[in-house]
């Protein structure tokens, strides 16, 4: 009986909120047996009793979807934020499955027939704007996904679909493996001149997880990692150039050897890609790639990019020779750069991101986080700990309520760094979206739920987490992600929230949250010593303004290199060609680094958002949606910040356009509702300093 097999594995639950507290790797390999045996029946039915109308296809079909999403979601979530080797051998193991079920639905002839014949019929022009969307999307990606193709193209379609599923797996676990492995233990007083408190802290915290009982931040010793946390701060703060050399060398080949060695693996990897789009018909990867995004082709991807590239270039050409003349004129190496860059920032702005922290303790944060959503976006947000299981005892959940007191959305928050079993980084992924749903003949509205995560610094010897200003950029911009997912108002869980959005689109409400970090009446809100109270003084303020800007030609040149070495290498890159993805790395370095890689530079290696995350041929939507981002934010700004009605109203046609519509409508046509017009390059260089404000 299904019943006490549900009741034995939580895993099969298929709805709701993931019981976390219950589920152990154990139940994933017989709950995934288990589900996609009841779910090859149901597909088998859809396909056999298939109406071409929304009622007859999308419906059963979202059904399916929606209960393999569920399972699969909770796996995936689980195996970014409490890794283990049991999980990683369930999930090695029934990946290869998952991924030929999402093919035979993606490739299932008879839902694409049907889909084609609903878009042909009379009902398809009664459909909503977004019913019309989900349609379309169907069509393009089920011809994306090989529907089309027959015999043993197809068989080796499918063959490329499962051996990339598991590179990518393999290609993340390496790096976390990597990065894991590597610890430098310090023992004097001297290897730690100059660090910051909550580094040493930090770093003793690691030493004692690692067997020193005895570690104390004032006496040692202290671990160095290659985890975010321990390893930036190392960089900006140590004054043992031997030591920085040590940590930056080590971080640089990540991965790039022994039985961790991405290099084989991205071999592979744009080898099997470039076949794929081959086989479905496309020149490159990258051409099949913008098939479903918001840029039109990949020139016009370039064109941007050169554009930002010539102007920032020029910018950190000129950022580098000032820090070399600051650094006493001296050649600076690789790890040298963090280093004087923060003592310029220091000696420019007069004071150093460590000062900042005890003034952003994440609760008084999160109150003027809260505090903007309340003030431009008219929602409430309110804890909400206690009301669903959580996988760790540090994640937090809340509940958003819109004016009237009612509950619209939730959502989790896992904000700090567990190295041993968290992968690093920062990111929002949807644990149950919106949907209009008939349960028991009642037709109700399923409320969306989000997880958002981070990685700062956790609370050390009973002080809060103490925030960096970037930290604190970060939960801004990841909470940006939650507020498309949980204040859309599409009722179609298919184009609900970030379904369906197209990619270089997705980070638009993200990094426009981000620019409220700079916003007077948000900072000062929540900026208050965490002991006294005390808010942030004026002359801080004054200082991250202008502060803001320091080395953002570097910034955005270093996006840019990434962005183009990503096309390059999916776009024009010959697998068998002469040049080895590094060669191809080192050749584009020549124009868009000031300070060209080391020979040993393996960045390529740790490279997950291309090679294991969904970033590939597409991360220049970073940029791409920075210029939708700081135009939009452009229209508070011409409203007037200090305009509290202007920016209510602007806050509220932000919310009904670029929040509200979620993948209903092609992004140019939700960014034309809210701006009036189409984006305009100039905010963005304006906001980045590389042009003059009109």
């Amino acid at each position: 009986m299904v019943e006490t097999t549900v009741a034995q594995n939580p895993l099969l639950i298929g709805y709701g909120l993931p019981p976390f507290p219950e589920i152990t790797p154990d139940h994933v390999i017989p709950a995934v047996t288990e589900l996609l045996k009841d779910l090859r029946g149901k597909l088998q039915q859809i396909e056999t009793n298939l109406t071409p109308t929304w009622q007859g296809l999308v419906v059963p079909l979202t059904e399916l979807q929606e209960r393999f999403g569920w399972t699969w979601g909770v796996i995936g979530h689980l195996m970014s934020v409490k890794n283990s080797p049991e999980l990683r051998q369930a999930y090695e193991q029934v990946e290869p499955e998952l991924v030929k079920f999402s093919n035979e639905v993606a490739q299932s002839q008879p839902i694409y027939g049907a889909f084609k014949a609903l878009a042909a019929s009379g009902e398809y022009n009664s459909l909503e704007p977004a019913q019309k969307r989900i349609v379309e999307a169907a069509i393009r990606d089920a011809e994306l996904s090989g529907v089309g193709l027959q015999g043993e193209t197809k068989e080796r379609f499918n063959g490329i679909q499962l051996e990339l599923a598991e590179l990518s797996t393999k290609f993340s676990n390496h790096v976390l493996d990597a990065t894991k492995a590597f610890q430098l233990k310090l023992t004097t007083p001297e290897e730690v001149e100059g660090m910051p408190p909550s580094w040493l802290g930090l770093a003793a915290q690691t030493a004692r997880t690692a067997g020193e009982e005895g570690a104390t931040p004032e006496g040692g010793p202290w671990v160095v990692t290659l985890d975010f946390p321990s390893y930036y701060p190392f960089m900006q703060h140590s004054r043992r150039e031997d030591l920085r050399e040590k940590v930056y060398r080590a971080y640089i080949r990540r991965a790039a050897e022994g039985e961790w060695d991405n290099n084989p693996l991205i071999g592979r990897i744009l080898t099997l890609r470039q076949e794929e789009a081959e086989i479905l018909g496309y020149s490159s990867y990258g051409e099949m790639s913008l098939a479903r995004k918001m840029a039109p082709n990949v020139e016009a991807v370039e064109k941007l990019l050169e554009e930002l590239r010539g102007v920032s270039y020029e910018a950190a050409q000129r950022e580098f020779e000032e820090l070399k003349a600051f650094a006493g004129g001296a050649d600076l190496k690789h790890w040298d750069v963090s280093f004087w860059a923060e003592r310029q920032r220091e000696g420019k702005f007069a004071f150093n991101a460590e000062e900042l922290r005890p003034y952003f303790p994440l609760p008084q944060v999160l109150e003027g986080l809260f505090g903007l959503a309340r003030r431009i976006f008219g929602v409430q947000i309110v804890a909400a700990d206690g009301q669903a299981p959580v996988w760790h005892e540090d994640v937090r959940y809340f509940e958003i309520q819109d004016q009237g007191g009612d509950a619209i959305a939730y959502f989790y928050l896992d904000p700090y760094s567990r190295p041993a079993q968290k992968r690093g980084g920062a990111w929002m992924n949807d644990c149950i979206g919106r949907a209009k749903m008939t349960v028991e003949g009642k037709t109700i509205t399923r409320l969306p739920v989000a997880y958002l995560i981070c990685n700062q610094s956790p609370p050390v010897d009973g002080k809060p987490s103490l925030m960096t200003f970037e930290e604190v950029e970060t939960l801004f911009h990841e909470f940006g992600h939650g507020l498309q997912h949980m204040l859309t108002t599409v009722d179609y869980v298919g184009a609900s929230g970030i379904n369906n959005v197209e990619w270089d689109a997705v980070e638009l409400p993200s990094q426009f949250m981000e620019n409220w970090c700079y916003d007077r009446t948000t900072l000062l809100g929540m900026a208050k010593h965490y002991e006294t109270g005390e808010v942030l003084p004026e002359h801080y303020y004054q200082k991250l303004l202008a502060a803001r800007n320091y080395m953002s030609g570097s910034a955005m040149l270093r996006q840019v290199h990434f962005s183009l070495l990503d096309l390059e290498l999916h776009h024009r890159y010959q697998p068998q060609g002469e040049e080895t993805p590094n060669q191809v790395r080192d050749r584009l370095a020549q124009t868009t680094t000031i300070l060209p890689p080391l020979p040993e530079d393996s960045f390529l290696c740790s490279f997950g958002h291309i090679f294991a995350g969904g970033y590939a041929a597409g991360y220049y939507s970073y940029k791409w949606a920075e210029v939708l981002s700081a135009d939009a934010f452009a229209a508070f700004e011409e409203a007037g910040l200090d305009n509290e009605e202007a920016v209510i109203a602007t806050g509220e046609r932000f919310r009904d356009t670029v929040l509200a519509l979620g993948g209903s409508l092609h992004p140019m046509e939700v960014f034309k509702a809210f701006r009036g017009r189409e984006p305009n390059t100039e905010p963005l260089l304006r906001h980045s300093g590389l042009v003059a404000a009109g």
